[in-house]
This record gives structure tokens, sequence and C-alpha cells, in this order.
């Protein structure tokens, strides 16, 4: 299986590291140190030798940091992680503070009065974030020193490097080779008189140069940095154990392949400008580039809205990959519903849900690790089952499931809310509440220039209505067999960048009672051009097509809650549910998609 279920952190281990740091902090003359979850590359996803925070805290979460004090040391964690955070490390030596309500400087103004130094390493901060804290901490008396990693000091035992193998990518599948890509970003860089960028992403450098890497479980990117010339040509710095003769071959005379030692002297010899992205790259460039002397210019990583805004090959893609995992998830949902009510457990179900996926003979890998959560742990809403924290489903529950796959011609996620026997009222009416804000979002028509926080109110209207609402953003962007989570694109209230067609989304609002249930709903949509309407008299505006086709539970639906609307896209979507996927499922598949789609 590419999941398991051990526990990959232990909060007794986080007491006497932290103690460890504090000597290491001691002998730098340093009054705080941060920890953050991240590597330099920014991702969310980082090596088991980048996962620092765990290792410290026992915290095993996909955001968070640590801010380590000689008496108090805080674990911020956001909406999405304050129940797991207070399970997981010691609350006798870490205190959970809620991010991003607390902010790190107002938090160190508060616990550091008297001022002081607060190291941090520079490969693992942006100079977007160390900015914002720094302007928090104007006329504090305290400030941020740059250092090497003290964690790295105090842990024996650091796996070292991943040196996953690099494979092409297939440009019939991309729509556009390596070299159009290339020469579409230097002509950019040249209208902005600009000698090169800077990238330090793995999915950027993974999408400009049409490969794909194996160095991060879950999400097919390679660790490398990468300098795109004004020429065309890109300075490639990695591993070269990573490299066949075909990746070679493929990548060409306009790719200089250099080792990772070299991308610093690199950074010295460049003749400005050169464009850096505040909000990606580590710290560390920034500071190389001024010791060379060289002129550089802040601007987005030139990869990231192209990327965002899928080619019309990727998209025909993305829509066979959901269409076939639709197809393993039914499967999946043939078995669930056939289970006696209290015969399973929440493993059971990931293993299950997995070997469906598996059955289509091309899961390359799961997209990120399967979330299921029953009864109380579906109130996490980044639950990860293990051994310890298993749980039997028993009549009553409500099974929260979220899973994707990555297939070569795309990566899927979806999310499915289902009943273990009857369900509540309560459970049913918070559901439809849920149902309802998916359908709006699903449905919605808007000017174009609108980003993502102009329509998150839509899914959370409904909720609203009964004092209700959800501690994540409404959706995220996704990648064509790359990371699950891809920005800039996001349904979010934070989220400023205009949706462009091409950009696919995740829609997955929900609903989450700690100690009783959880609820969410996902379907990922792909922005497009909408058609005018008859007797409307106003151009330019987008819509959202779905790609995810699979049933949601009527069970859990309060018919009468719904509009006339809303019950009729539930049905239509049905309808088209049943059109698509059943041809593709077994005797039993088909038999249980008829009753799943009867109409409401």
């Amino acid at each position: 299986m590419f999941q398991t279920f051990t526990e990959t952190a232990s909060p007794d281990q986080g007491p006497p590291r932290l103690a460890q740091l504090r000597a290491a902090m001691a002998s730098e003359r340093l009054d705080g140190y941060l920890v953050p979850r991240a590597d330099a590359h920014q991702g969310e996803y980082v090596a088991p030798g980048d996962e620092r925070l765990a290792w410290l805290t026992g915290f095993t979460g996909s955001a968070g940091f640590c801010i380590v004090l000689n008496d108090l040391a805080g674990v911020f964690v956001d909406g999405r992680y304050r129940v797991q955070v207070k399970a997981q490390v010691d609350t006798n030596h870490f205190t959970p503070v809620n991010w991003p309500e607390m902010k790190p400087a107002d938090w160190l103004r508060a616990n550091l009065p008297d001022g002081g130094g607060v190291g941090f390493d520079p490969w693992l901060y942006t100079p977007e974030q160390i900015d914002a804290m720094e302007a928090g901490l104007k006329d504090s008396g305290i400030s941020l020193i740059p250092c090497t990693n003290l964690v790295d000091r105090i842990w024996p035992d650091r796996p070292d490097p991943p040196k996953g193998a690099i494979r092409p990518y297939p440009e019939a599948l991309a729509g556009l080779t390596h070299a159009q890509k290339r020469a579409t970003l230097a002509a950019e860089l040249t209208a902005s008189a600009q000698a090169a960028a800077v990238i330090t992403l793995p999915d950027s450098i993974a999408w400009l140069l049409n490969i794909r890497g194996s160095d991060i479980p879950r999400n097919p990117v390679p660790h490398a940095f990468a300098i795109l010339h004004a020429t065309g040509k890109v300075t490639l710095f990695v591993d070269p154990d990573k490299l066949d003769d075909h990746v070679r071959t493929h990548l060409g005379g306009d790719v200089v392949l250099r080792p990772p030692s070299a991308f610093g002297p690199a950074l010295h010899s460049l003749g400005g400008p050169v464009r850096l992205d505040h909000k990606s790259v580590p710290l560390w460039v920034m500071h190389e580039l001024d010791q060379g002397g060289v002129i550089r210019h802040w601007g987005d990583d030139p990869c990231i809205l192209p990327k965002a805004c899928k080619t019309p090959a990727e998209i025909d893609a993305t829509r066979e990959a959901h269409l076939r995992d639709g197809a393993a998830v039914c499967e999946f949902l043939t078995w669930f519903d056939d289970q006696p009510h209290g015969s399973i457990t929440e493993i059971d179900v990931v293993r299950k849900l997995e070997d469906c996926r598996r059955a289509t003979g091309v899961l390359l890998d799961i997209s990120f690790d399967t979330i299921a959560g029953s009864g109380p742990n579906g109130a996490l809403a980044h639950y990860r089952v293990s051994t310890s924290s298993n749980r039997r489903l028993t009549s009553g529950d409500l099974l929260v499931l979220d899973g994707g796959g990555q297939y070569l011609d795309g990566t899927t996620d979806i999310t499915r809310t289902l009943p273990v026997g009857p369900p509540g009222d309560a459970e049913r009416t918070a559901f439809t509440r849920v149902l309802q804000g998916m359908i709006a979002m699903s449905r919605v028509r808007w000017p174009a220039g609108l980003a993502g926080r102009d329509l998150d109110v839509l899914a959370r209207y409904p909720l609203w209505l009964a004092d209700q609402d959800y501690a994540h953003g409404t959706g995220h962007g996704v990648g064509v067999n790359l990371c699950v989570h891809e920005g800039p694109q996001r349904l979010a209230r934070i989220s400023e960048v205009p949706l462009r067609p091409g950009m696919i989304l995740s829609n997955e609002p929900g609903y989450y009672r700690e100690g009783a249930f959880g609820i969410r709903i996902e379907n990922l949509l792909v922005v497009h051009d909408a058609a005018p309407l008859p007797g409307g008299d106003m151009a330019g505006k987008l819509c959202f097509e779905t790609l995810n086709f699979v049933p949601i539970n009527t069970r859990l639906v309060m018919s009468d809650m719904l509009t006339e609307d809303e019950r009729r896209w539930l049905n239509e979507y049905h309808a088209t549910c049943r059109a698509k996927i059943a041809p593709r499922l077994g005797d039993a598949g088909r038999l249980w998609l008829e009753k799943a789609t009867a109409p409401v």
C-alpha cells in the first residue's frame, strides 16, 4: 500500500528535544528560535529530513510552526488542527496558539517584553514572511537573526535528502513542449528588462521542463533549483543521481545541468536584474544575490499563472483521470454499502479505497493520505488514521472520506460524507446546508476579474444562516499529475488572485462538531468562459465545469430544505453520474449506481 498507519511522531519525545534546542539557543546567545514546517522549496509536503516541526513537537499537521523561547514554546496552528494539536504535543511543555488570529510578531512582543534575538534558518523562510514579522516587531527591541539550523544540529539520525528518480512527462498530455514554455516565459522576462528568474518551487520546475519526480510521497515533483534565463535557456541544479540518459535527452542542450552545490556560486555570477518571488524564494537566495552585488527585482514566479491555467490537452487528460477515478470510488461505495454495521474500521476503509484505485492498473500514487474519519474523528478536518486512533464504524456514525489518486493524466481529489446506519436529524440538516453551499458554488456565473475571496461566501451562506461555519478555505488549486494543493488559485477569504479559464479548484464546504461528527462534500471544478444566456446583456462571464462524478449520499439530504433549482441540480448531477460512470462499472456497481442516483 501507499498509505501506512504508524504514528509518525510522539509527544513524549518533545520535552527532551526541546531542552536540547534551548541548550543550542544558549550556545548561540539567542532568546528564541523559529521552527517552521517548511523546506527550502516552501512545499506543503516535505521529505522526512525536513519534518523538523514534527520531530521537535510531535505535531504532524501540514501547516504550522513553533516559536521556542527560554521559558515558553508556542505551537501555532490554524483552524484545521486545533483539536489535533492538543492530542499530539505535550501541553505541559508546548502551548497551542491559534493562528493566524495570533500573529507571531504579536506573540513575541507579549512574551519577550524586554526584547531579544530570535534565530531562524534563512533557507526555510521567504522574504515576505520575514518582512511581515519584522514590520510587526518594529520598535519592540526584538530582532530576527539568520543562523544555521539548530534543529538539524541536535537531530542525530536526521534522514538524508531524497534522491528520487526524475522522468519525462509526455508532451501530448502537457499540451506544450518545454521549449515552447521556456520561450514564452523568456519573452516575458525580456519584456520586463530582466535577465533571469530564480525558480525554487518544485512543481514550477516540473511544469516548466515537462518532468516529474519522486522525492516527495504523493507529489510527483523533484527537489531542485533552477535559473530561467532571458535567452530561454535554463540552468537546473539537481542531484545527478536523479537523472538517467532518457531524461537528459528529453531536457536537451538548452537545459544546463549542475549539482546543487553550484547554486550559490551561480547566483553570485548572474548579471541582473534577476526576478525573485517574494512569496516563495528562500531568504538565503536574496542574501546570496546581495552579497554578489546582483540587482534583483521582485516579481511572481513566472511559472505560477501559466501552470495554473491548464492547456486544453491537460483539461482533456484530467477529465479522463476523474472519470476513471470516479468509477473506482463507485466500486468502493458498492462494497461499503454492503458491509454490516460495526464490521469495518477506518483502516479497512482506507485500504479498500486504495485497492479500488489500484485496480485501475494505472495508479501511480495516492494524491494525499486518505482521510477516513468516523464519528468524532470526522470532526478533525485533516484526520490521518493510525493504528492507535483507528475506530470501528458503528451505527449512527458519519464517515468523512476524502482521498484522491495520482495518475499520469491527472490528479484527483474527492470527498463524500457517508452515513453508517440511520443518520440523525441534526446531521442531516447540517449536511443539507453544506450541500446547498456546494451546489451554489457549482452553479455560479461571475464577471471576469473576481477572485476566490469574492466567491467564498456562496458556499458559507447556508451555514451562516444557522450560525455555523467551517475553519478552512472552500477550495484549493489542483495540478495535473502535480501537487493536489496548487497555487495561486484558491476559493478562500484571503485569495486575491483573479480566477481565469483553465484553473482547477476544489469546492469543499464542510461542517465539524467537535467530539461528535464531521461533514464535507467535495468536487473539483475547472474555470471556463461562460456562454451567453438568452436575454442577458453582460458579456465576459466565467463559470465552472464539474470534473468529479460520484453520487452524493441522498440519505443525508433533507429534500424539503432544497429549492427547486437545488433539487434540479442534484438530480441532473446524478443523471450525469449514471451516464458517464455506469459503462465503467461491473454488474454490482451498475446496480448500486442506479439506486444511489435515484431522483430526490
